[in-house]
């Protein structure tokens, strides 16, 4: 039974799951949700994410939701497939869960906003963003990517020296994000830019933004 996603290639959170399940060599089918119409609010996916949101996931007889808990089922259930995300070395596997837990509890909310204003609000309902907010929330990434590049000027990855999930994680939403104006603010730091120009290069990643929208 093939692996199914319900989500939407506008979802950073559907993204996430496609760019492991691909590096992991997996074949999936992507059942698109109509985000715009509220079709994750609908009694079908409320039935697979009771909170409505996306992604939802099946593989088989396990449902689950929430694509970083998705994820990392996928690397401890298909660890002989694909790229290897996850490190099996005790120290190393640690970093690489800190910079995951950097990347949820900290890059992920700082730059939610702008993604919305930049990105969300063009694609699903066609506005402009407000750019007094985008520039407060430039200024607030600007300090993040600080130490970003601290870190990334000693290790090639987040991790270390390998691509991990730690770097995985971070791809949906630099990619969007990537395609705005604040491109500069990512490019304006050697190491970070770089990094960005290295993992969003993969060919999973290459693969997954090249499946349409809609």
């Amino acid at each position: 039974m093939a692996i199914k996603v319900y989500g939407s290639m506008l979802s950073t959170a559907t993204l996430r799951v496609l760019l492991c399940l691909t590096e992991k060599d997996l074949d999936f089918e992507l059942i698109n949700i109509d985000l715009a119409a509220g079709e994750h609010k609908m009694p079908h996916m409320l039935s697979r994410n009771p909170f409505g949101q996306i992604p939802a996931f099946e593989d088989g007889d396990i449902k689950l939701f929430e694509s970083r808990a998705i994820i990392k089922y996928i690397v401890r259930t298909y660890v002989n497939k694909g790229t290897d995300l996850v490190s099996n070395d005790p120290k190393k596997k640690a970093i690489e869960t800190m910079w995951m837990e950097v990347e949820s509890q900290t890059f992920d909310p700082a730059t939610v906003g702008l993604a919305w204003e930049l990105c969300m609000k063009r694609f699903l309902f066609g506005k402009k963003g407000n750019q007094t907010i985008v520039k407060e929330e430039e200024k607030r990434l600007e300090r993040l990517l600080d130490v970003y590049e601290s870190r990334l000027s000693e290790s090639k990855y987040l991790g270390g020296d390998s691509f991990s999930l730690a770097d995985l994680n971070h791809i949906p939403m630099i990619k969007f994000l990537m395609d705005t104006q604040t491109k500069e603010v990512f490019e304006a730091r050697e190491h970070t830019s770089a990094w960005i120009a290295d993992i969003l290069s993969r060919p999973a990643c290459l693969k997954v933004f090249g499946i349409p929208a809609y």
